[in-house]
């Protein structure tokens, strides 16, 4: 019997969150680099997109084995992603070449020469010198024929094709360049002129001078092109992570020669020229993606700013709390009281401040910590091998798994081994994407005294707790540090069973307590009580879960969900007209998972590290905690109801995957981001007193 309920598709769903980001570009109250740096996270995530995803659904197509879909839906939901990705197109040249050039000369005075026609004569001699010396010698023509040995294309590197027409003969040929982005920028920066200064994409200096290139030719046309390529990497869940290793350390290098999943070309190249390159790199159809005149658009990150000194900062600075400066010791604040940091609104040195302590006690025995995604030259592994090199027992849990982090989780575990650290590598068939520490401290008699534990929603990376918005939990609650220690000795194989009283585990009790929770809501609004969940998350794409909230609105709970990116619940359906779903997309990226359940007025709430998805609630092992502390629950509610509240960033998702934001001029104004930040400010600024 066919379910009365549907969903929305996964990867169209991401679309129209990425959709969202680009949109944050047209924001005409947002500083301009920072509008410009949408158009670049735009453009990364949607190759990064294409890498995994689409590369995903082409191999089903092509008759691979998959038990989510079929091949014939692998192919309709490809030619759905083209569509959707083509009308996004649009709206990313309008964004980036009608506003934002503009406004680069209009609010900053800088000019963005976009072709050979538009550069005055002041700057000729200086491009022509600059190509002449710094471009020129890394440039290497290669002929493109079709009868000839292929010219391999590398992953995501920028190419330019030319055709060029012989004067002796009027044959046509064709070459491709590479452009040489590690000799040269992509932008360069010409002689300023009175108040203006003057930018140029490397590749539009190449297209003025390259005449040159081809003396005895006519240049008869050129345009940019690009390859993605497959970026997945399988490894043998059924090997020991000894030969995992092993397996990881060889597919991590054949990662940019994976198979083409598209070839993206400049939209204005005729059709005859097209046709000749799909034909002489043995490009697939389904694998064209029109772009613009200028691709790698996720370049702009870097684009010069030379007034950027003048720029008042626009994001919050990290806060440390009063009460925890550099004197106060964390474990004798958490004896007292939970603790409870949000990123990146409080610093991350506190985290650091709290191993540093664990480095120095000298009851602090032994240090157990999951490493997912952490920076390069990495505090927090320094600290650890510190702490080992201190006479400490310090695991860490090693995933090698995690999506382009694993040539740096193995330089960083390796790293870590030679200091005497105790790695655990990847379980075979699971994936730990847990976010947790935990410190066991003992007395002379070996007997466990007072430890603490530490439950987060982002990772242990001081670098992205500065743009990810993320809640940390410390707390030195016996049965939270008991749950945790249980939960690493199954990571070391050493409980097959576990039996877990308040941490929530994936895999173990986290689906019975959602569901046990969701359904007392449900016993509630029956009974004709308040019934509310609201329900804080990057992704909701699990139907199981989905159907438990479709009757929890069909029996009358109202739930609030925050969703940033995929959401495969579709509202204002008659089975979902109790469900709200809002999108925030602001400065930084919402990356916490918060769960509130009203509970008869007697709130519970969740923080850890899953979203509602397959991945997360049946094949990884995820950690989720309860807040018990009163005061830091309401913090949790407060911060739930100020991002609902938000009419400047946030917008409802609806029935049809669009984004509508939800500014109203009539109401006061409301930036949840920013209205956390002074909230917390307040906060500390009370302690102080």
């Amino acid at each position: 019997m066919e379910s009365k309920y549907h969903y929305f598709k996964r990867d169209i769903s991401w679309l129209s969150f990425n959709h969202r980001v680009l949109l944050e570009a047209d924001d005409d109250s947002l500083p301009l680099y920072e509008r410009i740096n949408f158009v670049s996270i735009y453009s990364s995530n949607l190759e990064e997109f294409y890498k995994i995803r689409v590369a995903e659904h082409k191999a089903i197509a092509s008759g691979g084995h998959s038990d989510d879909i079929t091949q014939e839906e692998a192919k309709h939901l490809i030619h759905q992603i083209t569509e959707v990705v083509n009308e996004q197109m649009e709206d990313r040249i309008r964004i980036y070449e009608r506003k934002l050039i503009p406004a680069l000369r209009e609010q900053q005075h800088v000019v963005f020469y976009q072709s050979k026609q538009e550069v005055e004569p002041v700057h000729t001699e200086f491009i022509r010198n600059f190509f002449k010396e710094e471009i020129f010698p890394y440039l290497q023509p290669v002929p493109v024929c079709k009868n000839r040995i292929k010219t391999f294309l590398r992953d995501n590197r920028l190419y330019l094709s030319v055709r060029v027409i012989r004067r002796d003969t009027g044959e046509k040929e064709y070459y491709i360049i590479k452009l040489p982005y590690s000799k040269v920028p992509r932008f360069i920066e010409l002689p300023r002129v009175g108040e203006y200064f003057y930018l140029m994409y490397m590749e539009d200096i190449i297209k003025a001078n390259i005449d040159r290139m081809f003396p005895g030719y006519e240049l008869d046309c050129s345009y940019c092109c690009k390859i993605s390529r497959d970026a997945d990497i399988f490894v043998d869940d059924a090997e020991s992570s000894e030969k995992m290793v092993e397996q990881l350390k060889k597919k991590v290098k054949k990662r940019k020669i994976g198979a083409v999943c598209r070839f993206v070309y400049d939209r204005k190249m005729p059709v005859d020229y097209l046709e000749f390159l799909v034909d002489a790199f043995d490009i697939n159809r389904d694998e064209l993606v029109p772009g613009d005149k200028h691709l790698n658009l996720e370049d702009l990150s870097h684009l010069p700013n030379p007034n950027r000194g003048n720029e008042a900062p626009v994001k919050p600075v990290p806060m440390k709390l009063n009460y925890l400066d550099e004197k106060e010791s964390i474990f004798r604040y958490v004896n007292k009281h939970d603790l409870l940091l949000h990123f990146p609104y409080h610093s991350f040195d506190h985290f650091i401040h709290f191993l540093y302590e664990a480095v120095h006690d000298p009851s602090c025995k032994e240090i157990m910590i999951t490493q997912y995604r952490v920076a390069e030259n990495s505090e927090v592994i320094n600290t650890l091998i510190a702490a080992a090199q201190n006479g400490k027992q310090v695991t860490v849990f090693v995933e090698l798994k995690a999506r382009f982090d694993e040539e740096n989780n193995l330089a960083t575990a390796e790293l870590m081994e030679k200091a005497g650290i105790h790695i655990i590598y990847s379980i075979p068939g699971l994936k730990v994407h847990a976010k947790v520490a935990l410190v066991l401290r003992r007395n002379k008699e070996g007997k466990q005294v007072r430890s603490y534990a530490y439950i987060s929603t982002g990772n242990f990376n001081e670098k992205t707790a500065t743009v990810y918005a993320d809640s940390g939990l410390f707390t030195s609650n016996e049965v939270i540090v008991n749950d945790l220690h249980t939960l690493f000795r199954v990571l070391r194989k050493e409980v097959a069973e576990p039996k877990f009283k308040r941490l929530l585990v994936a895999r173990f009790n986290l689906l019975p307590e959602l569901r046990r929770r969701i359904g007392y809501e449900i016993n509630m609004a029956k009974a004709g009580k308040e019934a509310h969940i609201i329900l804080k998350m990057n992704a909701l794409q699990d139907p199981a879960m989905i159907d438990e909230l479709y009757k929890a609105s069909e029996a009358g709970v109202k739930i609030d969900l925050i969703v940033r990116g995929i959401c495969c619940l579709i509202p204002g359906q008659a089975y979902s007209k109790n469900i709200r779903i809002t999108r925030i997309v602001d400065s930084f990226l919402e990356h916490a998972r918060i769960w509130y359940f009203l509970n008869g007025g007697k709130p519970l709430l969740f923080m850890g590290s899953p979203d509602w998805m397959r991945r997360n609630l049946y094949r990884r092992i995820e950690a989720v905690t309860p807040v018990m502390d009163e005061e830091l629950k309401q913090e949790m509610i407060d911060m739930l109801h100020i991002q609902l509240r938000d009419n400047q960033k946030a917008g409802w998702v609806d029935e049809n995957l669009k984004n509508v934001l939800k500014k109203n001029p009539n109401e006061e104004p409301v930036r949840a981001q920013y209205a956390f930040y002074e909230y917390l400010k307040e906060k500390n600024d009370r302690n102080r007193l």
